[in-house]
């Protein structure tokens, strides 16, 4: 069959591209216009994939066809071939002009018409070595499995495209002898092959070099996971030993770059040093992980000149904010400006600037009316988007414009991102994990308030802390997990709980005063368990100035306020904390203080109903039940009340009116009174009639107060007509 052109549409000319085609990583098509034209079919894109590969020469049909149906009898595969070039033909249409010629016994991709980025690679050199960047995934990593000899084939033109691009990356790493350049020389080696020990070597060396020895040991640390988690190998001897040679014989905290000659003793030649043991051992350090994040400049549509800056200025605010949170590593986009052409680069990005995350977006003018439309590509996921948003707003105030859209961005991409962070953590090899996977994978294992995956949780929180005795964000997260075993009624040993979690969290500011989260999560502690409301409200006051931003801040401060006595003011926090983050992962928590402010302001309906909605977040979580169950009664709601009272019980099965009033942090006797009628009317027992003695927890809630504070009310007399 031949496929000729009609006289209405000639050829392109040479070198005239009219399809940009990728085949590193997800299979993409796209005209000069920006219509996706890749079909729809995955044995029509491995049709093209092959014709592509072999270009500029032509394929035979019949390779074709053996190739991409080997199970079938020759006629058949024939029969499907022809039926898969009519849809590839189809699909490639809209380009345009005919970007495949079709003979009778071969197939081909007509002369320039078709920039392929296999070609860019293979095109590179020692001294063009730009277009390797493009290599920064499988070649047609979704195209496995279409045929055994499909795959074999596949196999072979992988290997091939990175031993190519591998030769070109070990030369120029080679040649290079100054350190900023063998670092760059080395990144690219290592994004071609993630296992290469000569890279990783060669970019400890030049760390080393440039006295940035801290960042050495984490290069070394680096390329022990990958090693591990692609080989189930360690490191070899000849990399362990370069390790102890920058390290220095005593292990010592390394010197600030750039190291004085007094504090930078000549290392001993490797031979002297013994190889470390193959076991993780307390001496690890630089471990501690984070995000790197990048604000690509925004693009301007139907933007007058006058108001032009608005992009820029809006990407500046959204930087400033972001830098605000202590786990990520910001790029501004003064930084990423180069790259803000109409082909935007991911590859290149990821690749010179080491970004995990980029927001990009578009801004647009609509009469009084300023939209932007801004979204985060997670850059190791084939530049997947994971969130995305349009915020509205007048225009007539442009700078308040900047600064709300940006609040609400960075507030929303902060939970996104560490839980996108942690579900990776939790994919990845356990062998070797650093303090940080260990944080991150005990996050998600304890907001779901499931009980063996939340004593899982403490126990990955306590390894982290073994791991790096100094890490502030891993005692944080500790106290935090100590505030739901004593909420879930999980604790044991309630008093020594309540002890340690005070402790933690004072540990947490120690080591880190100016993280945001870590003051907040303490103030919390203060509040919920030690009742010691003003030093609460001081820590979360010190938590919003460093990062107004932070949702959690506002909810946990809104909280305390509603124990404090002051619902009107929770609820302005609460509602803060909604607006900035409408979507929180963790709103079955955050979420619930809004049942207790409108318990506590006798708006029981408005209770019943945000109680409805919250406690089917988690339903494993018992906290959101109380305020709502607490409404119910007020209401005489008897038949609901017995549904939500028979599910707080199956998770607190010890919960009683008596030992409400012993746990609550509520400083008002009328709140406190209040609560417990409502808990008493819709069936609560008063008292646990088996219990020989009174809780410990008030005694243990009494013990840790400030030194001189007076103890918070006692619980009130049980009244007469106990039920139990």
């Amino acid at each position: 069959m031949t496929r000729v052109s009609p006289v209405t549409r000639p050829p392109p000319a040479a070198d005239q591209v009219i399809v940009r085609l990728r085949l590193i990583g997800q299979m993409e098509a796209w005209t000069v216009r920006s219509e996706s034209v890749l079909p729809a079919g995955r044995k029509t894109r491995a049709l093209l994939a092959m014709i592509a590969l072999a270009n500029p020469r032509p394929v035979l049909r019949g390779r074709l066809a053996e190739q991409l149906w080997s199970r079938r009898p020759e006629e058949q595969a024939r029969a499907s071939l022809r039926q898969e070039v009519h849809r590839l033909l189809d699909a490639l249409a809209p380009a345009g002009s005919d970007v495949v010629v079709v003979t009778r016994d071969q197939i081909s991709l007509r002369p320039g018409a078709v920039w392929i980025d296999v070609e860019e690679v293979i095109r590179a050199s020692a001294d063009q070595p730009a277009s390797l960047a493009l290599l920064d995934g499988d070649l047609l990593e979704d195209l496995d499995g279409i045929d055994p000899n499909f795959d074999a084939w596949l196999n072979t033109e992988r290997e091939s495209l990175r031993d190519r691009a591998r030769g070109i990356a070990e030369s120029m790493l080679k040649a290079e002898l100054e350190p900023e350049a063998a670092i760059a020389a080395a990144q690219r080696l290592l994004a071609i092959d993630r296992a290469h020990e000569g890279a990783w070597r060669a970019l400890m060396r030049a760390h080393a070099a440039r006295g940035e020895r801290g960042l050495a040991v984490q290069a070394y640390d680096r390329c022990r996971a990958v090693l591990a988690d692609l080989m189930d190998a360690a490191p070899s001897v000849e990399t362990q030993h370069l390790l102890n040679a920058i390290r220095g014989p005593s292990h010592t905290r390394l010197p600030a770059r750039p190291p004085q000659p007094a504090e930078d003793p000549e290392p001993p030649p490797p031979e002297a040093i013994p190889s470390p043991p193959p076991t993780r051992g307390p001496e690890r350090s630089g471990t501690r992980g984070g995000v790197h994040i990048g604000v690509m400049p925004f693009r301007l549509a139907g933007v007058a000149d006058e108001d032009a800056h608005l992009a820029s200025g809006l990407a500046d605010e959204i930087t400033l904010a972001l830098a605000r949170f202590r786990w990520l590593f910001i790029v501004s986009s003064n930084s990423l400006g180069r790259f803000a052409a109409e082909q935007r680069d991911e590859a290149a990005i990821r690749r010179e600037l080491g970004l995990d995350f980029l927001l990009d977006g578009t801004v647009q003018r609509f009469g009084g009316t300023i939209r932007a439309n801004l979204r985060l590509l997670d850059l190791r996921a084939g530049n997947q988007i994971v969130w995305a948003q349009r915020f509205d707003r007048p225009a007539d105030d442009l700078l308040s414009l900047q600064d709300e859209i940006a609040a609400e961005v960075v507030a929303q991409i902060d939970p996104e991102i560490l839980l996108i962070e942690a579900k990776r953590s939790t994919n990845r090899s356990h062998v070797d994990a650093t303090a940080y996977d260990l944080m991150l994978r005990a996050i998600p294992l304890m907001n779901r308030m499931e009980r063996d995956a939340f004593l899982r949780a403490g126990q990955l929180l306590e390894d982290a802390i073994t791991l790096e005795p100094d890490y502030a964000a891993a005692y944080a997260w500790y106290a935090y997990w100590h505030i739901f075993l004593v909420g879930q009624d999980w604790a044991a040993d309630a008093p020594a709980v309540m002890r340690a979690a005070g402790e933690l969290a004072e540990r947490a500011i120690v080591l880190d005063p100016h993280d945001a989260r870590g003051l907040s999560i303490s103030g919390h502690v203060r509040a919920f368990l030690h009742r010691r409301l003003d030093e609460a409200k001081a820590l979360h006051e010190r938590a919003l100035a460093l990062n107004p931003n932070l949702a959690m801040t506002w909810a946990l401060s809104a909280v305390t306020y509603a124990y404090a006595g002051d619902p009107e003011e929770a609820e302005q926090r609460a509602k803060r904390y909604k607006k900035l983050s409408p979507m929180d992962p963790h709103a079955f928590f955050f979420d619930a203080f809004f049942v207790l402010v409108h318990l506590m302001k006798r708006d029981y309906q408005a209770a019943v109903d945000t109680g409805r909605s919250v406690s089917q977040l988690n339903p494993s979580f018992s906290a959101s039940y109380k305020p709502y169950l607490a409404a119910l009664g007020h209401l005489h709601r008897d038949q609901e009340a017995e549904t939500i009272r028979n599910r707080l019980l199956a998770i607190e099965p010890d919960f009683t009116i008596e030992r409400f009033l012993d746990v609550t942090p509520m400083e008002r006797e009328a709140d406190r009174l209040h609560y417990a009628e409502g808990l008493r009317l819709a069936g609560i027992r008063e008292r646990d009639l088996s219990a020989t003695s009174a809780p410990a927890v008030l005694q243990a809630t009494k013990d840790s107060q400030a030194p001189g504070e007076a103890a918070a009310s006692g619980p009130p007399a049980v009244t007469p007509d106990d039920p139990g």
